[in-house]
């Protein structure tokens, strides 16, 4: 038995599709009829395609991506247990990898061409690559000091305006002990101290002196909110809202009123071209590229019943959760998501620590797999 994959995905995007798609899964996602001219130039009249929450002004990336692949070789790995991530497990497998692509997957009989470099697998799984749709590495640096704890931003309940990026230190070990256990892509969050945490960016585990250096090209943007205990414990104690349940939902619903004023204000004037554009407002830029669809969003969730409000929000401003993380209570809503499209990203064994945390089974992700068009997902490392 042999499975041809020529010109297939790398084994790092086989991994998507069963530990990655709740990040990768809207890549094709536009919030525009129109596309900036072959230059890259835009006047105030296009209607511009803002896929992965471009600037607004001038639908570029300021931050653009410079990751280059690492050198790689043909090579074939022999003789270990490979599991293909489509729930096919073959002993004694060969994979075969071409240019950076997996070229073939098959049993002992498979041919490996003269000069490919033969890695001895015998005794190994083999497995494709591990993507973190979950990371706080390079945000919280492992091992961890307090100064270089940067991925919260707690100075307001909603910090749309900042992006995880900006605080990633490239030279965190963990990303080396991250490497060595087979995470080849990470999706980097924000912490959950705010109802909007900030945007979250998808990077390639390779050494880099930059973040733009390990930035996915073309991979769209992510925003991390927070539901539940976090954001009124964290801001309720300081006699500020939110500092109730009911106080979290009043933000986030004034949020996305001024961001869909914001958006309504830019979508006028790129249609009739009049007058000077807006002034624009990061914290709502980001906000606008959520209800415009080029950003995902990934929601820190412990509660069966808040997530359900949450996908009440989501409808009232026509927006589309992406993902519930952390999800302890996703079971119990498991036909809830399936239905509306929303991936669960789950601990296999790791509630109690506070009340939101309690209400757990241990075959939350199975329930949760079960539905018809259901998505659950078990990252290797997810806290925050």
């Amino acid at each position: 038995m042999m499975i041809d994959r020529k010109r297939g995905p790398s084994l790092a995007v086989l991994a998507c599709a069963v530990l990655g798609v709740l990040s990768l899964s809207a890549c094709a996602t536009t919030g525009g009829t129109e596309t900036p001219a072959e230059d890259g130039s835009t006047t105030k009249g296009d209607k511009v395609a803002l896929a992965t929450g471009l600037d607004y002004a001038t639908n570029t990336d300021p931050f653009p991506s410079t990751y280059q692949p690492l050198p790689r070789e043909n090579a074939a790995i022999v003789g270990g247990t490979v599991f293909t991530a489509t729930g096919l497990r073959i002993e004694n497998g060969v994979v075969l990898m071409s240019d950076g692509k997996v070229e073939a997957v098959g049993g002992a009989e498979t041919p490996v061409p003269a000069g490919y470099r033969v890695i001895d697998a015998r005794g190994r799984f083999v497995t494709p690559g591990v993507i973190d749709v979950h990371s706080h590495l390079g945000v919280y640096p492992s091992p961890g000091v307090q100064g270089m704890s940067d991925g919260n931003e707690i100075t307001g309940p909603n910090t749309a305006q900042v992006w995880a990026e900006h605080s990633i230190w490239p030279q965190d070990p963990g990303f080396n002990t991250a490497r060595a256990g087979g995470v080849t892509t990470l999706g980097i969050l924000p912490g959950s101290a705010n109802l909007f945490g900030g945007r979250g960016v998808t990077v390639r585990n390779v050494p880099s002196v930059t973040m733009q250096g390990m930035k996915f090209p073309g991979a769209p943007y992510t925003l991390k909110m927070a539901c539940g205990e976090n954001p009124s414990r964290v801001y309720g104690g300081r006699n500020q809202s939110p500092a109730t349940g009911m106080g979290n939902v009043a933000g986030y619903r004034a949020a996305f009123i001024a961001a869909r004023e914001y958006k309504a204000k830019w979508d006028k004037w790129r249609e009739d071209g009049e007058g000077s554009p807006p002034t624009r407002n990061l914290q709502n830029e980001t906000l606008a590229g959520v209800l415009d669809g080029s950003i995902l969003i990934e929601n820190h969730c412990y509660r069966a019943d808040e997530m359900a409000v949450m996908l009440d929000i989501a409808k009232e401003f026509g927006y589309k959760i992406t993902t519930f993380h952390h999800a302890i209570e996703a079971y119990k809503v498991a036909p809830m998501l399936a239905a509306n499209g929303v991936c669960a990203a789950m601990w296999t064994g790791w509630w109690g620590f506070k009340m939101e945390g309690l209400d757990a089974v241990e075959a939350n992700a199975a329930l949760v797999d079960a539905p018809e068009g259901s998505c659950a997902v078990i990252p290797p490392t997810t806290r925050n």
